[in-house]
C-alpha cells in the first residue's frame, strides 16, 4: 500500500526538493499544504502550481490570515508576549496554526506521515513535532533536511537532476521567515555578532533615522482585544495589517538580538514586528490603568512564562491552557483607548482613557480637591517598615554582643 505524506510546503528549495525525495524514499504520494499567514510578497497560487510541478499528487492553499490574527496574534497581545523581554514570537506563533492544518489535511487524505523542512539546529522542528505529538500522536514525522543530513548544495544538485520548476541558482545570504506578525532574518554576515545590520535586510520597516512627519493613532481595546483604529472598527487581520503599514513606515519594530534557542545554542536574530511592538506597548499601558496592583504583579510572571512556553513549542500544553485562563480573567476590564505617537522608530503612549479605569484623579492630584487623606500615611509607613526595623535592631544587637 502506498504511503501518503502531508508536507508543510513553503515553496522554497528545501520543501520543493522534499516532494520527489519523499516520494522516492518512502514510496509515497505527497500532498503539499501551504498556509497563508499573511506573508508579504508571495503568490499562493504560484506556490500551489510549483508544488504540483515538483510532483505533489495534490496541493492545498489554506487562507489562515484572519485565524492567525485573531486566535494566535491577539492572545500574544493579551499576554504581552516578548521572549527574553524583546522578541514578539514572530515565527513561534505561526507554527501551532500550521500544525493544526497539517493534522486536518492528514485526516482528510488518510495520510500516516507528516513532513516539514526544518533542520536539526532550530526551534521550529520542536514546535512542529511537539504540536503534532499533542494533536495527532499516531502520525509519523519525517524531516528530510534534518533526518537525511541535506546540505544546500545537495538540495540544489537533486533539484537540477529532477529538473524541478524552481530557481536553484539564486542564493540569498539570509534565511528569512515572515508572516502577518513580523519578519525574522538570520544567517549570512549576521552570524558574526559584531556586524551591524544593514538596511538591505529590512522589508517591513523604513529607516527610523529618516526625517518624516509623526503619525498619531488611537487603538481601542475591548476586554484586552484590539478592535478599532482611530475609532474605525476592523477585523483582526485588517487591524494588524494597517498597523504594520503605519508603524512600519515610521521604522517601528526593529529588533537585533542574541537569543537563547531551545536546542541550547545562542543565535543572532534580526526581527521586524511593527504592529506587534505597537499593540503590545498600547496593551501594557491600558493594563496599567485597569488592572489591580497585585494582579498586575503576578501577571508579569504569567506573561513571561506564557511567552517561554510558546517559544519552546508548547502551544498545545496543559500549563499554557491554565495560564490563559488567568490571563483571560484579568482581561475582563482591559477596555478603553490608548493614543500613541508613531515616530523615529518608537511607539510612544501619549494618552489613555477607560470606563473601567482604576485611576482616580481626586486621589492622584496634588492640587485643590485632593481626596487622599495624607494623615493616614504616617501609621502605614511605620507598620510597613516595622519588620525591617526589627531585623536591623536584631542585627545591631548581635554585632554589639559579638564585639
Amino acid at each position: 500500500m502506498t504511503e501518503k505524506v502531508v508536507l508543510a510546503y513553503s515553496g522554497g528549495l528545501d520543501t520543493s526538493v522534499a516532494i520527489p525525495y519523499l516520494a522516492e524514499q518512502l514510496n509515497a504520494e505527497v500532498i503539499a499544504v501551504a498556509i497563508d499567514v499573511g506573508q508579504n510578497g508571495e503568490d499562493m497560487e504560484v506556490i500551489k502550481q510549483r508544488a504540483l510541478g515538483c510532483g505533489a499528487v495534490a496541493a492545498e492553499i489554506v487562507d489562515a490570515r484572519e485565524e492567525f490574527a485573531a486566535d494566535y496574534c491577539f492572545p500574544a497581545v493579551a499576554a504581552n508576549a516578548l521572549y527574553m523581554d524583546r522578541y514578539p514570537l514572530v515565527s513561534a506563533l505561526s507554527r501551532p496554526l500550521i500544525v493544526k492544518h497539517l493534522v486536518a489535511a492528514a485526516e482528510k487524505h488518510g495520510a500516516t506521515i507528516v513532513s516539514h523542512g526544518c533542520t536539526g539546529k532550530g526551534n521550529d522542528q520542536v514546535r512542529f513535532e511537539a504540536g503534532l505529538a499533542a494533536l495527532a500522536p499516531h502520525l509519523k514525522v519525517v524531516a528530510p533536511a534534518r533526518d537525511f543530513a541535506w546540505t544546500r548544495d545537495k538540495a540544489i544538485a537533486f533539484a537540477e537532476e529532477k529538473s524541478l520548476p524552481i530557481d536553484v541558482t539564486k542564493k540569498s545570504p539570509y534565511s528569512i521567515d515572515q508572516n502577518l506578525w513580523g519578519r525574522a532574518v538570520e544567517t549570512g554576515f549576521l552570524e558574526d555578532i559584531w556586524n551591524g545590520p544593514i538596511e538591505d535586510i529590512y522589508d517591513y520597516t523604513k529607516n527610523p533615522a529618516e526625517e518624516r512627519e509623526p503619525d498619531e493613532v488611537v487603538i481601542t481595546f475591548v476586554s484586552g482585544k484590539p478592535v478599532a483604529l482611530d475609532g474605525v472598527e476592523k477585523s483582526a487581520f485588517e487591524l494588524i495589517k494597517e498597523l504594520n503599514d503605519r508603524a512600519g513606515a515610521q521604522g517601528i519594530g526593529r529588533i537585533d538580538m542574541v537569543e537563547d534557542r531551545l536546542v541550547g545554542i545562542k543565535s543572532r536574530e534580526v526581527y521586524e514586528s511593527p504592529a506587534g511592538i505597537t499593540l503590545i506597548a498600547a496593551h501594557m499601558e491600558l493594563e496599567n490603568v485597569t488592572i489591580e496592583r497585585e494582579q498586575a504583579r503576578f501577571k508579569r510572571t504569567v506573561d513571561q512564562r506564557w511567552g517561554e512556553l510558546v517559544y519552546d513549542g508548547l502551544w498545545f500544553s496543559p500549563l499554557k491552557d491554565s495560564l490563559e485562563a488567568f490571563i483571560g480573567d484579568v482581561q475582563t476590564h482591559v477596555t478603553g483607548e490608548v493614543r500613541l505617537t508613531l515616530h523615529a522608530g518608537k511607539a510612544t503612549v501619549t494618552g489613555r482613557r477607560s470606563e473601567t479605569s482604576l485611576y482616580d484623579f481626586d486621589l492622584a492630584t496634588y492640587d485643590e480637591g485632593d481626596a487622599f487623606d495624607q494623615s493616614n500615611a504616617r501609621g502605614f509607613v511605620e507598620l510597613w517598615s516595622l519588620p525591617a526595623k526589627l531585623a536591623a535592631a536584631r542585627n545591631e544587637r548581635i554585632k554589639t554582643e559579638a564585639a
